[in-house]
C-alpha cells in the first residue's frame, strides 16, 4: 500500500505495444510528454490509485541470478543514468512485444513513468511506473461546424482503472527491489507477472497469509462442496475466517484440529494441499505470521451465499461459523423426491 499524498510525475512517456503473434509493431515517442495542469491532475491519481490498496508486493525473479531480469536492469538503469529514460522506455516496450506469443494478448498504449515522493511502509522513495493501456472506451465528442454543433464518437483511455500496471519501486530489502503490481484484465496472468515482469511473491506474512487462503477457497470449491455440500463448504470458510481472526500464527496442525471434525477431512486436505503447492510452484509454510490486512481485504471476497434450483438464496455470516451447524439442516423429501433446508431463528427482522 502507498501514499501518493506528495507524490508526483517527473517523466512521462508513451509509446504504442504490437503483437508479433499478429504482426503487428511498436511504434515509439522520441520526447517525453509536457503535461498541461489539467491533463496532470486527472493523470496522476488514475496512475497511482490502483495501488493504495495493494496489500502484497513482489520481488524479481530469475532462474540463476536476479541481476539479469530484465525489467530489474532497466529499472536500474533509469533510476541511475539520468539521460537514459527515454531509450530505455523503448527497450521495456521492446521486451513486452517479446512476450505477446498469442493472438490474445492486446495491443495497446504503454506508459512508462518517474514518480517522485511516493510513500511505502513510511519511507519516501521514487518510482519506475510501466502500464499498458489495453483497452479503450467510446466517447462522444461535440464540435461546431457551420455554424451548428455535431456529434462523433471517438475512442480514448477512461480514467476510472488501468488494465495492468506496475511500480517498481527505488527501495529494496533482502529479497531485492520492492514492486507493486495491479492487473485488471487477467485474461493471461503469467503474461504480464510471470513473462513481462518475471516476478515472485515478497517471503512476508502478506504472501504466506495469501498462498493459505487461496488453497483453502480452492479446497471448500473443489473438495468440501462436491462431497459434502454448500453448507459444509461455507461453515469451513467461516471457520476459516475466524481462525485467523483469533490468531497472531497459523500453525497448520492446530489448524486442522479446530476447523475439522472428521480425520477424513484433514486427509483429504492434506492431499490438495500438495496438489495445490505443486500446481502453483510454491511451497506452503507449516507455520507463518498472519497478515490482518490480506485477511480483512479477502474476508470481503468471499461467498457464503446457498444458490438453489428453485430460486431461493440462503446467506450465511461469514462471522458466525457456528450458524451453519447449530440453525442449518440438510435433509431428504422422500415424497417430493427433493432436497430440503430447514432453518431454526428465534424472530425475523
Amino acid at each position: 500500500m502507498i501514499s501518493r499524498k506528495n507524490a508526483s510525475i517527473s517523466k512521462f512517456i508513451i509509446h504504442k505495444v504490437g503483437n508479433k503473434f499478429n504482426d503487428t509493431k511498436n511504434a515509439f515517442s522520441e520526447k517525453i510528454v509536457d503535461f498541461d495542469e489539467a491533463s496532470y491532475d486527472l493523470m496522476l491519481p488514475f496512475l497511482l490509485r490502483p495501488f493504495a490498496s495493494v496489500v502484497q508486493s513482489y520481488r524479481f525473479n530469475h532462474h540463476s541470478n536476479i541481476v539479469l531480469n530484465e525489467i530489474n536492469a532497466y529499472s536500474s538503469q533509469i533510476f541511475n543514468e539520468d539521460d537514459a529514460f527515454i531509450e530505455v522506455s523503448k527497450h521495456i516496450v521492446t521486451h513486452l512485444y517479446e512476450q505477446s506469443n498469442s493472438s490474445q494478448i492486446k495491443t495497446g498504449d504503454v506508459l512508462v513513468v518517474l514518480f517522485e515522493g511516493i510513500e511505502y511502509h513510511e519511507i519516501t522513495t521514487n518510482a519506475i511506473g510501466i502500464f499498458k493501456i489495453e483497452n479503450k472506451v467510446n466517447f462522444f465528442q461535440t464540435y461546431l461546424e457551420n455554424n451548428s454543433y455535431d456529434v462523433l464518437v471517438q475512442k480514448g483511455i477512461s480514467s476510472k482503472k488501468v488494465d495492468k500496471g506496475c511500480l517498481i519501486l527505488n527501495q529494496t530489502d533482502t529479497e531485492g527491489p520492492i514492486i507493486l503490481s495491479v492487473d485488471n484484465n487477467s485474461y493471461d496472468a503469467q503474461y504480464w507477472l510471470n513473462h513481462f515482469l518475471n516476478i515472485k511473491y515478497a517471503d512476508d506474512a502478506n504472501s504466506h497469509t495469501q498462498q493459505y487462503i487461496e488453497l483453502c477457497k480452492d479446497f471448500s470449491s473443489e473438495i468440501l462442496k462436491t462431497s459434502y455440500g454448500s453448507q459444509e463448504q461455507n461453515a469451513f470458510l467461516a471457520k476459516t475466517i475466524d481462525y485467523f481472526k483469533e490468531h497472531e500464527v497459523v500453525a497448520i496442525e492446530n489448524f486442522k484440529n479446530e476447523v475439522f471434525e472428521e480425520d477424513k477431512q484433514k486427509t483429504l486436505f492434506d492431499s490438495f494441499k500438495k496438489e495445490f503447492e505443486g500446481e502453483n510452484n510454491i511451497l506452503i509454510r507449516n507455520q507463518f505470521d498472519i497478515s490482518e490486512l490480506v485477511v480483512n481485504k479477502e474476508k470481503k471476497k468471499i461467498k457464503t451465499d446457498i444458490k438453489l434450483d428453485t430460486n431461493i438464496q440462503i446467506k450465511l455470516d461469514i462471522d458466525a461459523p457456528e450458524a451453519a451447524s447449530e440453525y442449518l439442516e440438510r435433509g431428504y423429501d422422500d415424497e417430493k423426491k427433493m432436497h430440503f433446508y430447514k432453518v431454526f431463528f428465534n424472530a425475523e427482522s
